[in-house]
C-alpha cells in the first residue's frame, strides 16, 4: 500500500506536496521555479529574462510570481517634467505659488514576511532653501491604513 508522505509533514515542500506511488514531489505556483533541492520555490524575474509584454515606453517591475508594466511619470499642470521621475513647478508660474516645488516619484519593492512595525525608508528635508517648509504625506496606496509616517 502506498504511504502518503505529504500527510506526515507540511514542511516537506515550500508550496505544495503531491503524493505519488512510493514517493512524493513538490510543485511551485505559476511564476516560480522549483530549486535544485526539489523543495523550494524561487520567483522568476520576468524583467531580467526579458519575458514580458510591456511597451517600449513602460518599465517592467518584477513582483512575486508575476510582473507589472509601469507607465512613465506624467507631470500634471503646472508642473514640468525634469527627468524620468521628477516634476518641478517653476517659481515664476503664478499657479505654483501654493504648490510643492518638486515632486519625486519612486517605486519600491517591499518583501512580505517582514517583522512589523519596521522602517521601510527614510527621507529628510534639506536646509538648501531658507524659509522653505516641507510636507511629507502618503498620497495613495494606503487605503487599508497599513502604513504610517513618523
Amino acid at each position: 500500500a502506498d504511504m502518503d508522505e505529504c500527510s506526515f509533514s507540511e514542511f516537506l515542500c515550500q508550496h505544495e506536496c503531491v503524493n505519488g506511488p512510493g514517493s512524493y514531489y513538490c510543485t511551485c505556483p505559476s511564476g516560480y521555479n522549483l530549486l535544485d533541492d526539489s523543495r523550494s520555490c524561487q520567483d522568476i524575474n520576468e524583467c531580467e529574462l526579458r519575458n514580458f509584454t510591456c511597451t517600449s515606453q513602460q518599465t517592467c517591475f518584477n513582483i512575486p510570481g508575476d510582473y507589472k508594466c509601469l507607465d512613465p511619470v506624467r507631470c500634471e499642470e503646472p508642473y514640468l517634467q525634469i527627468n524620468e521621475n521628477r516634476c518641478m513647478c517653476p517659481a515664476e508660474n503664478p499657479g505654483c505659488r501654493d504648490q510643492p516645488f518638486t515632486i519625486l516619484y519612486r517605486v519600491m519593492d517591499m518583501v512580505s514576511g517582514r517583522s512589523v512595525p519596521s522602517d521601510i525608508f527614510q527621507m529628510q528635508a534639506t536646509t538648501r532653501y531658507p524659509g522653505a517648509y516641507y510636507i511629507f504625506q502618503i498620497k495613495s496606496g494606503n487605503e487599508g491604513r497599513e502604513f504610517y509616517m513618523r
